[in-house]
């Protein structure tokens, strides 16, 4: 998604039909669930179903292009991963204009899960934000942790208390949830779906 001018409510002239935007943007939904890549622009698209423009169909046409450029494209998953549970989150403050609600994202380090979707709520600071998303972002990894139980994998319960889980800060460069949380320049996105691992793979 172009990084400027951002896409609003109200840019662009309302469809007379949006049933092509609204069939798109419901393909893509289900595409998202493995391509984290484009997890932020379908969130966006989503919030114009019950009033499409010019604008919005514009923007799915561009993941479209997007898409069709990288259909070799999947998650890279390296099998000599350490068995460590990592999560990335990021909130954008009020970035929306629309309603000022932040959009707020957590993504694992190798792409077992992510989740791109905004607040509840408007948040009255940037910190307000960014604990509601560090809040989603442990649930999740205790999820994962129960559910790697039941299989028998053994994996630290995530507390903090017990010292399992370490809250710490990561620099703009290294924050791998900040391509699923605002659309980023093209150099900075394609540097983030690296760092993601969503890569060319082999055909099989």
């Amino acid at each position: 998604m172009a990084a400027s001018p951002k896409l609003l409510l109200y840019s662009g002239t309302r469809l007379s039909d949006p049933s092509q935007f609204r069939m798109v943007v419901g393909s893509l939904q289900y595409l998202a669930f493995t391509r984290p890549d484009i997890s932020y622009d379908v969130n966006r698209l989503s919030q114009f179903m019950h009033r499409s423009t010019t604008d919005h169909w514009q923007a799915a046409k561009r993941v479209l292009c997007y898409l069709s450029g990288t259909i070799t494209h999947g998650i890279f998953l390296p099998s000599n991963n350490a068995l460590v549970l990592r999560a990335f989150s990021d909130t954008d403050w009020a970035g929306d204009t629309d309603d000022y609600v932040s959009t707020n994202a957590y993504l694992g380090d190798q792409a077992v899960s992510w989740s791109s979707k905004k607040q509840h709520g408007v948040a009255r600071s940037s910190i307000e934000a960014e604990y509601r998303e560090i809040a989603n972002a442990s649930t999740e990894i205790r999820w994962i942790c129960n559910l790697l139980s039941e299989l028998r994998i053994h994996i630290p319960t995530a507390h903090v208390q017990s010292g399992a889980l370490k809250v710490s800060h990561v620099s703009a460069k290294d924050q791998l949830a900040d391509a699923l949380t605002k659309p980023l320049p093209r150099a900075s996105f394609l540097h983030a779906c690296s760092k993601i691992g969503v890569t060319k793979v082999p055909l099989s």
